[in-house]
């Protein structure tokens, strides 16, 4: 006998509104929707809404955006809505108070193969790390992060020059289905767990700051161009140019390899009038899309219009 599912849905950012949507274009009954407050945002500073909240208003969904999730008033109007499914995706951690609330539990939707890559950052860290596949997992959240009984798992493969971006969008899609497979044997009550293995070997992923996002142009070519599409689009991977008296911060994005011996101290900037190249170990980066200080994210060829390397300039 299936059952008959009411569900409050959790989660904040895009990745989170193709699963709603995917739940809600099924006929699930979504009896509430809880994402993150409204933050200011941008040079005005105005308040601005989570993806997750634009959807789910543009259809007429409850919504309640609670400061603190431990909160009384939060846990009784919770409460009241008697939901017996919760699903995250892509939000904050959970008090046990919510999470054992409903009767069938509260499952997440995870973006990689559990248990590697547990923690804030699954899709840049399996790019950065050079991984050919990921995937997506659903299990039940316990106490801890992304430690939970798993329910199931997707994979899918990490292309060679693949950003973060666009790994991002793939899982999405993968994950939305992937709920709803979870969703459904849960109605049909057919699921089925498998406690996650602990040991050793397992890789995190771990939030990202300025220092982890640093490039060190000393590693190796491949690590370097997979720690810049890993960090492409958001939050981007940084370094410092030095340029005649100028030290510059700034953002790379799209790049490309070339392999070949040189003699160039690394680093060393090497730029013609429609390419900047940087001379690394056993080859070089070549620029093709960056961001200058002030400046709009633009395509080297752009920047070399208005802009000029000196002979001597480089990366520090």
């Amino acid at each position: 006998m299936k059952k008959d599912l009411r569900i409050v849905f959790m989660g904040t950012p895009d990745f989170a509104v193709a699963t709603l949507k995917t739940l809600v274009d099924d006929n699930y009954n979504i009896v509430c929707v809880i994402t993150a407050p409204d933050k200011p945002a941008g040079r005005g500073r105005k308040l601005k809404e989570s993806a997750v909240k634009q959807y789910a208003k543009s259809i007429g969904l409850k919504i309640l955006q609670p400061t603190n999730l431990k909160s009384e008033t939060f846990i009784n109007e919770l409460e009241s809505l008697k939901a017996n499914l919760q699903i995250v995706v892509a939000f904050r951690m959970l008090p046990k108070v919510v999470w054992q609330m409903p009767k069938y539990g509260t499952f997440n939707l995870h973006a990689s193969l559990l248990p590697n890559y547990r923690g804030a950052a699954p899709i840049n860290w399996a790019i950065i790390n050079g991984e050919t596949k990921t995937g997506v997992s659903t299990f039940f959240i316990d106490e801890k992060i992304d430690t939970g009984a798993m329910i199931l798992q997707q994979e899918a493969k990490i292309l060679p020059n693949e950003t973060a971006g666009e790994l991002h969008n793939k899982l999405m899609q993968i994950g939305s289905n992937l709920v709803i497979e979870t969703v459904k044997s849960i109605e049909q009550g057919k699921v089925k767990t498998i406690p996650q293995p602990e040991n050793t070997a397992i890789k995190t992923a771990n939030k990202l700051n300025k220092d982890n996002c640093f490039i060190n142009w000393n590693n190796s070519q491949s690590n370097i161009y997979n720690m810049i599409r890993g960090l492409n689009p958001y939050p981007a991977a940084w370094c410092l140019i030095k340029n005649n008296d100028e030290e510059l911060n700034v953002k790379i994005f799209n790049i490309e390899k070339c392999i070949e011996e040189h003699d160039f101290e690394i680093g060393k900037i090497i730029s013609t009038k429609t390419e900047v190249k940087v001379a690394v170990n056993k080859g070089f980066i070549i620029l093709k899309e960056i961001k200058m200080p002030g400046k709009r994210k633009m395509d080297v060829k752009s920047l070399l219009n208005g802009y000029h390397f000196d002979i001597n300039a480089k990366m520090l």
